[in-house]
């Protein structure tokens, strides 16, 4: 004689019908994206600065939102924070998917951002929009390198063309949105965007190789 344990007991309990269901649901949430060949040098870069960057915009969002998101550009924020986030998950499946290392510089990026979007919003809606125009222009230029190098390369990864397309018009989305917001019209307009353009390529750089 031997006691049973409770999760025994409690599978001995169910229908035949439900322990399968639940075998099938338990290995359903332990199964991880299936992995595929290690990325290329190009394809590794491109995962890891990309990871990077869209962690780096979500954080500038939440930032933001914290500050920003019960006041009248709430929901225009939360829209564009909600796709951003869409585009770190995707990475962040690629990462996986690939095997690549990514940046040892995400906690860093991770509260100079949310610093960064937060410090803009404190300093008014048409200065955060200022922000998102800056980042935004980087982002689309960034990308649209990416889209030349991939597409200029021996083996075109079509797959991770397609992603790049798909959020560089939504970046740019984000770039139209801030300009239709008022970012021009932010004390120092020119100022804040060069100083922020600047910390965006630095970071990029960065994150390409470590």
């Amino acid at each position: 004689m031997y006691r049973r344990t409770g999760l025994q007991l409690i599978r001995m309990a169910m229908p035949p019908a439900r322990r399968g269901q639940a075998n099938s649901t338990q290995q359903q949430q332990q199964t991880p994206p299936p992995l595929r060949p290690r990325a290329n040098a190009l394809t590794d870069e491109i995962i890891r600065v990309d990871h990077a960057g869209e962690l780096g915009a979500d954080r500038i969002y939440a930032g933001q939102m914290a500050i920003l998101g019960n006041g009248p550009m709430g929901k225009t924020i939360e829209h564009m924070w909600e796709q951003e986030k869409g585009h770190r998950k995707q990475f962040e499946q690629l990462i996986q998917q690939h095997r690549v290392r990514p940046t040892i510089m995400a906690p860093i990026w991770n509260v100079a951002a949310f610093a960064l979007g937060a410090g803009t919003a404190l300093l008014g809606e048409k200065a955060a929009m200022a922000c998102t125009v800056a980042v935004e222009t980087v982002i689309v230029e960034h990308y649209n390198d990416q889209l030349r190098q991939i597409m200029e390369s021996p083996n075109p990864d079509k797959e991770l063309l397609a992603t790049i397309t798909k959020f560089r018009d939504e970046e740019q989305e984000h770039h139209d949105t801030g300009i239709d917001c008022g970012a021009e019209q932010a004390p120092f307009y020119k100022a804040i965007t060069e100083v922020i353009k600047f910390g965006c390529k630095t970071a990029i750089a960065i994150s390409k190789k470590i």
